[in-house]
Order: C-alpha cells, then sequence, then structure tokens
C-alpha cells in the first residue's frame, strides 16, 4: 500500500469517509457547480459510466439518478466499504463499485465504458484511453495546479477534441476557523488541521487566508472534456 492509499483509509475510518461537514458559502460560479451539472446533462446519453475516483460513493449515488448503469472505481479499500454499504442502505440497483488502482490497470482490460467522469480523482486515468469505447467520452474537474500534468497525460494519452475551462472566480467563505479547518483537512494528502498538534499551522493559514476580515479559500478549478 502506497502513502496515498494509506491517506485516503485512514481518512475514510477517521471522517466516515472522503468529505467534509465544513460550511462555506459560495461567491462566484463554481467550477463543480457547473461539472455536476454538465455531467448530469451526459448522463442520460450514454449506457456504461464509470466514475473513477470515486471515494465513498456518495456522488456516485447522486449521479446514479441520471445514469442507466454506473460503477465507481477507487483504491481505497475502506472508502469502497463504505460505498458498498450506502449502495445497500439505499437500495440501489445500477450503482456498482470495485476496487480499481489506474496504475495497475492492464493495457488488455477489455471492460470499456461510454463515459467516464473523473471528479478531482486520478489524473493517471488518461493514461487509459482504452477504458473508453470508441465514441466515448471523458469529462473531469481538476485543481487548477493540475492543468499542464492533466495536459500532457492527455496528449500522451492519445485524446483528440479536448476542450478546457477555467473557472478561477469562485470563493468559499467561512464563518469560523472551525469549518476552515474541516475544509482543509479533507484535502488531498492534507494535515488533520484539527488537532493540537497542528495549531501553529492552522494560525499562519487562518493570516494567509483573512482577506478584509474575511476567512477565504479561491476555489480553482478546470474543466476538460476530451473523446
Amino acid at each position: 500500500m502506497n502513502k496515498c492509499q494509506d491517506w485516503y483509509n485512514n481518512n475514510a475510518k477517521r471522517n466516515n469517509g472522503y468529505k467534509s461537514a465544513a460550511k462555506y458559502i459560495k461567491e462566484g460560479i463554481s467550477g463543480e457547480d457547473v461539472f455536476e451539472q454538465r455531467l448530469i446533462e451526459l448522463l442520460a446519453k450514454y449506457e456504461n459510466v464509470l466514475d473513477i475516483g470515486c471515494g465513498h460513493g456518495e456522488f456516485t449515488l447522486k449521479m446514479s439518478e441520471y445514469a442507466k448503469k454506473i460503477t465507481g472505481g477507487d483504491s481505497s479499500v475502506e472508502l469502497l466499504k463504505i460505498a458498498k454499504k450506502l449502495k445497500n442502505e439505499a437500495n440501489n440497483k445500477n450503482a456498482d463499485f470495485k476496487y480499481i488502482h489506474t496504475h495497475e490497470i492492464a493495457e488488455d482490460e477489455n471492460e470499456q465504458y461510454d463515459l467516464i467522469y473523473n471528479r478531482r480523482g486520478p489524473t493517471s486515468i488518461y493514461e487509459h484511453k482504452h477504458l473508453l469505447r470508441a465514441g466515448g467520452k471523458i469529462i473531469a474537474i481538476h485543481p487548477l495546479h493540475a492543468l499542464d500534468k492533466v495536459k500532457d497525460r492527455l496528449k500522451f494519452g492519445g485524446f483528440i477534441d479536448i476542450e478546457i475551462e477555467i473557472y478561477d472566480a469562485c470563493s468559499l467563505i467561512f464563518d469560523n476557523t472551525e469549518d476552515f479547518a474541516e475544509h482543509l483537512s479533507s484535502s488531498h494528502m492534507s494535515k488533520d488541521y484539527r488537532l493540537a498538534e497542528n495549531k501553529e499551522e492552522l494560525d499562519k493559514m487562518i493570516i494567509e487566508h483573512t482577506v478584509d476580515g474575511r476567512l477565504i479559500i479561491e476555489e480553482n478549478r478546470f474543466i476538460v472534456t476530451a473523446k
């Protein structure tokens, strides 16, 4: 097990999933909201869908309301346990969950999908275009700092009709430091800023993110579609 898998497994046990209970309000156009709406519009058009990096499956199950068949794949066994439990509790019939580690996918893997979506999941999925059926599409959203990496992997992976839209004008406004710390702690590979041992670092981040008396994090995202 690598450090990334270990972090997600521990996060799953600590928070009962890869999620955050932090409360905040949004100002500006959120790429996350745009992505979700675009995805909903696409789901009805494709037969077999893969959610790569599905986490604890909450978003997969939400999207299954709009899909014919959807598979959630993740490399965290602890997150998948939660996803399968949520599926059973919801008596869901058109979503499934399975272990998929993008670094372990064989080139002769014969399972193919009409639509693959990637909601801040592994960028290494772009090395596996063979998972996408002819005429299929991939749609993804990632933090803006991953843009160059994604561009390189899309090009190397042989994708065409690549379209990229940047959404960098949305702010998350927090009412208190507790919600701020909760949100920070849910980010990929982050420390748990709710712990006393990380208070000094948290205090520095509070100072850095306080603007005109408000506690703000900029939500910088990009949405990519390709074939």
